[in-house]
């Protein structure tokens, strides 16, 4: 492939247009279960199993699109994780970083996709009509949804913070705010065995809307024509 001195662009997925449309996604499976749904306000895995497996039963619609909304919101994530390392790559960066961020996107968006899948079963009457099955189900919808997927997008928000940090890609506070919410995503692991650390999951999941929309408007596209090479470049 050859470059010519100018101003490239990156080919690729707009970032910011993905950000927004996981953000929407996301709120669309919030605001179609909490609309659509009737009896208990929150369903507390940690409550009696009966009030969990009644309100399955008595919600599968609820379930059913909901689910489709947070299952069909890991494909522009995992799109974004992408694009945004292959945008780092383009921009120079060659660190241990960039693949940090890829695996964590990718073990992101995967954890959403089970997370929405198994959200889908619960809605199977032979599913909430067993105590057993409808109780292993709910855990697993809050495992993957929850603490699996705040760990994951903490490794996909330092390994770009972090990189962009050095490479001076990003506005500083954007890089802070990044590791931020990766330092909340690890340690949301502590929910496994202590649930004060659950109130991390919620703060990765709100505050990674905003910034995976501030680094979407933000990320720079264009290699300056100053360090644009001229001839054969490795692709």
């Amino acid at each position: 492939m050859e470059r010519t001195q100018g101003t490239p662009y990156h080919a690729g997925p707009s970032l910011l247009a993905l950000a927004i449309v996981y953000t929407l996604l996301v709120a669309a499976s919030i605001v179609s279960g909490l609309l659509l749904k009737h009896g208990m306000a929150v369903v507390n895995p940690y409550s009696p199993g009966e009030e969990a497996r009644r309100f399955f039963a008595d919600n599968p619609v609820a379930l059913r699109v909901s689910s489709y909304f947070l299952f069909g919101s890991s494909v522009p994530l995992g799109i974004y994780a992408a694009t945004v390392v292959s945008r780092l790559r383009y921009l120079g960066v060659r660190a241990a970083g960039t693949y940090i961020a890829l695996g964590g996107g990718f073990a992101a968006a995967a954890s959403l996709a089970i997370s929405g899948l198994c959200a889908w079963v619960l809605s199977v009457p032979e599913v909430s009509a067993s105590m057993a099955a409808s109780r292993l189900i709910h855990f697993m919808v809050i495992l993957f949804g929850g603490v699996g997927f705040a760990v994951a997008f903490g490794l996909l928000t330092a390994g770009v913070s972090v990189t962009s940090h050095f490479f001076g890609l990003l506005p500083r506070w954007q890089v802070w705010f990044g590791i931020g919410i990766a330092a909340a995503g690890e340690l949301s692991s502590l929910s496994l065995v202590a649930l004060l650390a659950a109130p991390l999951i919620p703060v990765v999941r709100f505050c990674g809307f905003v910034w995976l929309i501030a680094v979407g408007a933000t990320l720079s596209q264009t290699i300056r024509a100053s360090e644009v090479p001229v001839g054969p470049v490795a692709t």
